[in-house]
């Protein structure tokens, strides 16, 4: 009896998983011409966030936005990256990308001491509070007045819309807006917008 339990039990994930798994699919397909690839779902995954990513960055390389006068790095804080869509999904996979090809290309540095969010790195002020402790060397804990002030800042936001095309299916746009803002004159230096769009049935969830 357990046995025979067990297996319906068995059945029925199985099934439910073929159910879930057919709505997903429906042949969803990107917009763009130039990407031949059937997407995964109507929802962002890693490659598109990936995609974006590298979009903004050589962009903001090409703009030459981050030539310093003189030679050198300018310091970049990471400011606010709002997402306005129904997904929830983590901006960081956006910004991540971008970061390392900022650093990468030697033309800027990321301060860890000043964020959207307080400090990026708490350890940064932790340190700093063992002044005048007889523990450690005084020598090797940094000191007043070390720490840089950001030169820009770069902030964005992820938007959606949802679109229905007729013949059952519909039409999903994610745009990947990006702002680098010199903080001292609060000048926009940069900006770019980069769109991922998806067509799938009616019936194919968005996540």
């Amino acid at each position: 009896m357990v046995t025979k339990t067990f297996s319906r039990i068995t059945a029925l994930i199985t099934l439910s998983a073929a159910i879930i798994l057919s709505g997903c699919s429906n042949n969803i397909e990107y917009i763009n011409e130039d990407n031949a690839d059937q997407a995964i779902s109507l929802g962002l995954d890693r490659k598109d966030f990936e995609n974006a990513a590298q979009d903004a960055l050589e962009s903001l390389l090409a703009s030459n936005a981050l030539n310093k006068a003189g030679g050198g790095r300018y310091v970049v804080a990471i400011g606010k990256v709002v997402n306005n869509t129904t997904l929830r999904i983590d901006t960081d996979m956006l910004i991540k990308k971008i970061r390392i090809g900022m650093l990468q290309s030697g033309k800027a540095v990321i301060t860890s001491a000043v964020s959207a969010n307080g400090t990026a790195d708490e350890l940064i002020f932790d340190v700093r509070e063992l002044r005048d402790n007889d523990e450690f060397k005084q020598d090797t804990i940094a000191q007043k007045g070390t720490l840089y002030a950001p030169d820009f800042s770069l902030t964005g936001k992820i938007l959606q819309r949802i679109a229905r095309t007729g013949n059952d299916k519909q039409m999903v746009e994610y745009y990947f807006q990006l702002t680098l803002t010199e903080l001292r004159s609060g000048l926009v230096y940069w900006e770019s917008e980069s769109t991922v769009g998806k067509l799938g049935s009616n019936k194919s969830a968005i996540w």
